[in-house]
């Protein structure tokens, strides 16, 4: 259990859980991007094998379905695979502030921070004679002006059509006719382990045409920091690199298959595994941005996170599927209709749920004024909650509205301690108004607020820390120090080993299993 880190999942803003690391979205320009030779050069670490002259070898007649080769399919499909280059500006630290009097190079406008411009590179594609092209929406996000580089070094100021940060989509116009362009494979996906050829601009490399196979369906890339996730990506391991990102991915037929977006890496650089936005999402919304709608989604109004072993365990069940609720939205359809902290969803009108990221696309999907029956499990029953979805708020919005919520001061100490015993290593004290002042709690925290945490202990393990706010013990909502300790004793008389608490720091909640193994520190 000493695997979980609560200040890293804090960085995550919907679920625990599934997150990819090293998971890089292949945009922007990466400089001086050469492999030295070095000592990895001719004759550095030499490992005995014998060296063949090719002439010696005689030719290999691929085996059936593979082609000699892909020139003729990447002659065909290239044309209408743009570079794209982007403009903007960002303001940056300085470290020069303005002085009253005085002017000199570098000084800023008194904030600490000067504008510069910054440029950006990616990949697109004609999907139209007309002139539209479609990319990835962080492709072309904050830029100012917007380059479409054709194959003939032709260069095409672009506008922005429309975009979905939900799916990290982008449609783009220039101006002209009679464009090369390729359409959507939306009738006969390829089947894992099927040739596919991604084209593209990696580090500014235009028109680069690597070769792979499908390596997966239904990738759930939900990393958290980037928030919800409407797409089951297809995984890939032709070779895409940043700037690759919003270029296509080619069946044999030519056809696009997917829309490039992101890597899975250690070190920056391709490492065999790709992902890119399936053509039938990419195409239904496309469409609809290319018509100039607007792209809507349901909204409950509930912050979720995975069903893990450890919570499971903690819970005392066995079924980790379902989406627990971490948190409601004052006000929103899922507090008005009764959902609770603590509530794990279990079917949306019946279909089952198997993760967070699935309760969330099965939302999106439902319309605006709709109700919807979401099956609960709560405290080992089975319950249904009808509800009527709500227009879902903009990305922007929702991480607007998730930031500027504020929660306890970094530096709170325990000197409001309550002075009890601490249990398992925990020392908590109830909220009171002197107490929610003293530790910089947000009108929205309640329960107990804790204010040591024993050196060593799981608790402390696991980053939790004075100021941050126990909401929930094992599912049930805690406002004294009898309560939890009850519910801890309680627990250790059914031989539970672990206690699954709801902690709010910051505005934000998030489920964490703790052991019940020790009520100290661990020597």
């Amino acid at each position: 259990m000493g695997n979980w880190n609560f200040k890293a999942l804090l960085k995550n803003r919907s679920a625990v859980g599934g997150a990819v690391a090293g998971l890089v979205l292949g945009a922007g320009v990466a400089g001086a991007a050469i492999t030295g030779f070095g000592a990895h050069g001719i004759g550095a670490g030499y490992d005995g094998a014998q060296l063949i002259k090719t002439a010696d070898l005689t030719p290999v007649k691929p085996p059936a379905g593979a082609p000699m080769s892909f020139a003729d399919l990447i002659e065909r499909v290239s044309p209408a695979v743009v570079s794209i280059e982007t403009k903007g500006k960002m303001k940056i630290d300085t470290g020069i502030p303005s002085l009253p009097g005085f002017s000199f190079p570098g000084q800023d406008d008194g904030s600490g921070q000067k504008e510069q411009e910054v440029r950006g590179a990616g990949s697109g594609f004609f999907i139209s004679a007309d002139g539209y092209v479609v990319t990835n929406n962080h492709v072309i996000d904050g830029a100012d002006e917007i380059t479409v580089k054709l194959t003939n070094d032709k260069e095409l100021k672009a506008t922005v059509v429309g975009r979905d940060v939900g799916t990290d989509l982008a449609v783009l116009k220039v101006e002209g006719t009679n464009f090369p362009f390729v359409r959507w494979e939306l009738e006969k996906q390829p089947r894992v382990g099927d040739w596919v050829i991604a084209v593209g601009n990696p580090f500014n490399f235009s028109n680069t045409a690597t070769a792979g196979i499908v390596s997966a369906y239904g990738r759930d890339l939900r990393d958290n920091s980037s928030g919800p996730d409407y797409t089951d990506y297809l995984q890939i391991d032709a070779a895409i690199n940043r700037g690759n990102s919003g270029g296509p991915t080619f069946d044999l037929y030519g056809k696009v298959i997917g829309v490039n977006t992101a890597i899975v890496t250690p070190s920056g650089a391709n490492a065999g595994v790709g992902f890119a936005i399936p053509s039938d999402v990419a195409a239904k919304i496309t469409s609809q941005l290319m018509k100039g709608v607007k792209i809507e989604r349901g909204y409950i109004g509930v912050t979720i996170q995975s069903v893990t072993q450890e919570n499971a365990e903690a819970l005392g069940i066995t079924d980790v599927t379902g989406a627990y609720i971490a948190e409601t939205t004052r006000g929103g359809p899922a507090d008005k209709a009764g959902v609770q902290l603590g509530d794990i969803v279990k079917s949306v009108d019946g279909n089952p749920v198997k993760s967070p990221t699935e309760l969330t696309r099965r939302i999106a999907d439902v319309k605006v004024g709709e109700k919807v029956t979401l099956g609960v499990l709560r405290n080992g029953k089975m319950i249904n909650l009808t509800l009527t979805a709500a227009l879902r708020p903009s990305e922007e919005d929702l991480l607007k509205g998730l930031n500027g919520q504020s929660g306890g001061d970094d530096s709170s100490s325990s000197g409001s301690a309550s002075g009890s015993a601490p249990v398992i290593g925990l020392s908590v004290k109830a909220i009171t108004p002197d107490v929610r002042k003293a530790f910089g709690l947000d009108d929205t925290s309640n329960g107990l607020v804790i204010t040591d945490v024993a050196a060593n202990s799981d608790g402390d393990q696991k980053g939790l820390k004075p100021g941050d706010v126990i909401v929930l013990a094992n599912n049930q909502p805690v406002t004294t120090q009898a309560q939890f300790s009850g519910i801890v004793a309680d627990l250790k008389k059914q031989n539970r080993p672990s206690i699954l608490l709801l902690v709010r720091r910051e505005g934000r909640n998030i489920a964490l299993p703790l052991s019940l193994k020790d009520d100290a520190a661990k020597k």
